[in-house]
C-alpha cells in the first residue's frame, strides 16, 4: 500500500507542476506560487472536518517547518529555471530532492533489502534520465545553468519531505494546513522584499488553482505513504514526479519524447517493481 501511495503522490506532483508550469508561461511564476497554494489550503479546509485528526501543538509545528523549507524550494526552483536550462536543472533538483530522505531514513535505522537498494539506486538513475529533455548534461553545463541553486533547492524539496514525516500519525492531515499556513506567509513575504507583484490574470487563474489543488492531494498521499512504510521508499517514489510531468506534456501539449527520457522511463518502471518486492 505505501509503494502505491507514493506513486500515486509522483503522478498528483507531476501533473500540479505540469499545472504550474503552463500557468507560469502566462504570469509572473510567484503569483502563480502564491494561488496555488492558497487555493490548496483552502481546498484542505473543506476535507479536514471529514478527515478528522487531534493534531499538537507540536504537529502543526513540524508542518509549518515543511512548508517553510518547501515554499523556499520552490523559489529557488523557479529562479533557478529562469537563470539556467531545465533540462539540467530539474534533473539535478528531482535527484537531490530523493536523496535526501533516502540518506535520512538510512541514518536513522531503516532497513532495506538489497533489492530494494538497488530499486531505489535505479529510480534516481530514472529521475535523471527522464527529466533531462535534450541529453545527459556535463559538468561545465550543469555548472554554468546554475548548479548551486539547482542543489539548495532539491535540498529543499527533500527536507520538505522528512519534515512532513515527523507528526505523529494521529495528527491526521493537519500538518499540511500548518504547512500551508507557514508557505503562503513565506510567499508573502518574499513578495515584499521583492517588490514581485502576488496579482495573478483571471484566464490564468483556473489553472494555478487546480495546480494547488493537486499539489496538496500529492502532499496527503505522500504524508500517508511515509506513515505506512519507509521514509527512504516513500521519498524516491514520490521524486518520480518528472516521469508523469513529462508523459502530460507528451500528450497535452504535443512535445516530443527524447532517446534518453524514453530510457529513464523503462528504467523508471524496472525500479519501482525492484522497490515493490515484499522483504
Amino acid at each position: 500500500m505505501a509503494v502505491l501511495l507514493a506513486l500515486a503522490s509522483a503522478l498528483v506532483y507531476g501533473a500540479a507542476d505540469f499545472c504550474g508550469g503552463l500557468a507560469s508561461r502566462r504570469a509572473a511564476a510567484l503569483a502563480v506560487v502564491a494561488a496555488s497554494q492558497l487555493f490548496g489550503l483552502l481546498a484542505l479546509l473543506v476535507l479536514l472536518p471529514l478527515l478528522g485528526g487531534d493534531p499538537s501543538a507540536g504537529d502543526l509545528l513540524w508542518g509549518a517547518a515543511a512548508g517553510v523549507a518547501g515554499a523556499a524550494a520552490l523559489s529557488l526552483f523557479y529562479r533557478a529555471l529562469a537563470d539556467g536550462v531545465m533540462s539540467i536543472i530539474a534533473p539535478i533538483t528531482a535527484v537531490c530532492a530523493a536523496a535526501v530522505p533516502v540518506l535520512l531514513g538510512l541514518a536513522t535505522g531503516e532497513r532495506l533489502t538489497a533489492v530494494a537498494v538497488g530499486g531505489i539506486l535505479l529510480a534516481l538513475v530514472a529521475i535523471a534520465l527522464v527529466a533531462a529533455e535534450d541529453g545527459l548534461p556535463t559538468v561545465r553545463a550543469a555548472r554554468e545553468a546554475g548548479l548551486g541553486v539547482a542543489l539548495l533547492a532539491g535540498l529543499g524539496f527533500g527536507l520538505f519531505f522528512v519534515l512532513l514525516d515527523q507528526p505523529d500519525p494521529g495528527s491526521g492531515l493537519w500538518p499540511l494546513v500548518g504547512a500551508r499556513t507557514a508557505s503562503i506567509t513565506l510567499v508573502v513575504v518574499l513578495s515584499r522584499v521583492t517588490r514581485d507583484t502576488l496579482a495573478l490574470p483571471r484566464a490564468v487563474l483556473p489553472l494555478a488553482a487546480l495546480g494547488g489543488v493537486l499539489d496538496m492531494a500529492a502532499n496527503a498521499l505522500f504524508l500517508l505513504a511515509a506513515r505506512e512504510g519507509l521514509l527512504a521508499v516513500a521519498g524516491v517514489l514520490a521524486s518520480l514526479y518528472p516521469v508523469s510531468t513529462v508523459l502530460l506534456a507528451l500528450t497535452v501539449l504535443r512535445e516530443r519524447l527524447g532517446g534518453v527520457q524514453r530510457v529513464g522511463l523503462v528504467v523508471a518502471v524496472v525500479a519501482v517493481a525492484l522497490i515493490a518486492v515484499p522483504a
